[in-house]
C-alpha cells in the first residue's frame, strides 16, 4: 500500500512508430500454416481485438526512442532538465545487458551528472514501478523531479515467432496457441515526468495505490533466456493465455480492492480508467470482475496492440491528447504483468 502527498505527473508524452502492420499482414505471412491447419483468415483480429500494431524500423534501439519520448515530455512541460534528479528506463526491451540502457538515454537527453539513473525490469509493469520509485524519492525529499521512460520494440519478437512457426510444418493448433500472445505485440515509447507539487505547473496528483503478487503463476508467460535485446537477437515467448487471463483478473480483483481501500475510493468515484492493453476478452473479464464501467475506459489496443511496459502510460498520454481527461477527474491506472504481479495507481487530474 502506498500514499503520496506531494507528487504530480508534470508531463506525459508518447512516441509511436510510423510503420503500421495489420493483423491481416501477420496472417498473410502465416498463410502456409493457416492452410495446413485450416485456420480461418481474420482469426487473429477476431480473438485479440487488434486490427493493427506498429513497429520501428530495423536497427532501432530502445534507448533511441525512449530518449525521444523523454525529450517530448520535457519539452511539453517546458521543464528545466537541471531539476531532474532521477532517470529510470523501465521497458522490457533494453539495448544490451550492460551497461544500463538508462545511461544511453541519459547521454542523449543531456541530463546532469548528478542524476541517479538505472533500469527497472518488471514485464509490463516497469513504468508503473518506475513511477512509484520516483514518487517515493520525491516524497522523501531526495529529489525534486524524476523522469521514467520506456521504449518497447516488439518487431523482433513478432518476426521471430512467425519464422519459428513456419519452420514447424507439422505444428498443431495446441502448439500455435502458446505463441498467439506473441503475435499481439506492438511497439511504442513513452516518457513520464514526475515533480514535487511545489515545482510542478500542473495539478495532476499521483495519489497512491497498491501492489499484489501471485508468483506461483510465474510460468504462465515466459520469454526466452535473456541475451540482450539487440535487433539481431531472436526472442521467443510462450504464453498460456487462457490461464494467464483468468488468474491475472483474479489477482486484479484483489488488488483493486486493496487500491480502493488505500485511496478511500469507491467504484462510483472513478471518472476515467486506463489499463494495460492485452486483448478484448481480457478487457471484458477484467471490467466484469472489478465491477467497473467499461465506458469509462480509454482503449488503444485496436491500433497499438500490446506494447509492454509502454502500454498503459502511452494510453494515458493518448487519452490526454484526445482531451478526454478533465480537471479533477479521478483516474484509475490498472496494471497487470506476467509473474503474476499487479500494480494499480490512482491519479487526481
Amino acid at each position: 500500500m502506498m500514499r503520496f502527498e506531494n507528487v504530480c505527473i508534470e508531463s506525459i508524452a508518447c512516441h509511436l512508430p510510423e510503420n503500421i502492420v495489420s493483423s491481416a499482414d501477420v496472417e498473410n505471412r502465416l498463410a502456409p500454416l493457416y492452410e495446413n491447419l485450416k485456420l480461418p483468415a481474420g482469426r487473429l483480429e477476431l480473438m485479440s481485438g487488434i486490427k493493427e500494431r506498429r513497429f520501428w524500423e530495423k536497427g532501432t534501439f530502445p534507448s533511441e526512442v525512449s530518449a525521444i519520448a523523454g525529450e517530448k515530455a520535457l519539452q511539453k512541460a517546458g521543464f528545466d532538465r537541471a531539476e531532474v534528479g532521477c532517470l529510470i528506463n523501465a521497458s522490457v526491451c533494453r539495448d544490451f545487458l550492460e551497461p544500463a540502457t538508462a545511461s544511453v538515454v541519459h547521454h542523449k537527453l543531456g541530463l546532469s551528472q548528478n542524476v541517479l539513473l538505472y533500469d527497472v525490469s518488471n514485464a509490463c509493469l516497469g513504468v508503473l514501478n518506475g513511477m512509484v520509485q520516483t514518487a517515493a524519492m520525491i516524497e522523501l525529499g531526495q529529489i525534486r523531479a524524476g523522469l521514467v521512460v520506456a521504449g518497447e520494440n516488439g518487431g523482433p519478437l513478432v518476426d521471430n515467432t512467425i519464422e519459428n512457426l513456419l519452420a514447424r510444418p507439422n505444428a498443431t493448433r495446441a502448439e500455435i496457441k502458446t505463441a498467439f500472445a506473441s503475435l499481439t505485440i506492438g511497439s511504442a515509447a513513452v516518457g513520464v515526468l514526475l515533480a514535487h507539487k511545489d515545482l510542478a505547473s500542473t495539478a495532476h496528483k499521483l495519489v497512491g495505490g497498491a501492489s499484489m503478487a501471485e508468483t506461483r503463476f510465474n510460468e504462465l508467460c515466459q520469454g526466452s533466456q535473456d541475451r540482450g535485446v539487440h535487433t539481431e537477437s531472436a526472442p521467443l515467448m510462450e504464453t498460456d493465455s487462457e490461464t494467464l487471463m483468468k488468474e491475472g483478473c483474479a489477482l486484479a480483483q484483489k488488488t483493486w480492492s486493496a487500491t480502493k481501500k488505500t485511496l478511500a475510493w469507491e467504484n462510483s468515484d472513478v471518472d476515467r480508467i486506463v489499463t494495460h492493453q492485452v486483448g478484448t476478452m481480457h478487457r471484458k473479464l477484467l471490467f466484469s470482475m472489478l465491477e467497473l464501467d467499461s465506458e469509462k475506459d480509454f482503449p488503444s489496443l485496436a491500433f497499438l496492440g500490446n506494447t509492454g511496459a509502454a502500454s498503459l502510460p502511452t494510453t494515458l498520454a493518448l487519452a490526454e491528447g484526445e482531451g478526454v481527461l478533465n480537471r479533477g477527474d479521478k483516474i484509475a491506472l490498472l496494471g497487470i504483468g506476467s509473474g503474476l504481479v499487479c500494480l494499480m495507481l490512482g491519479v487526481e487530474w
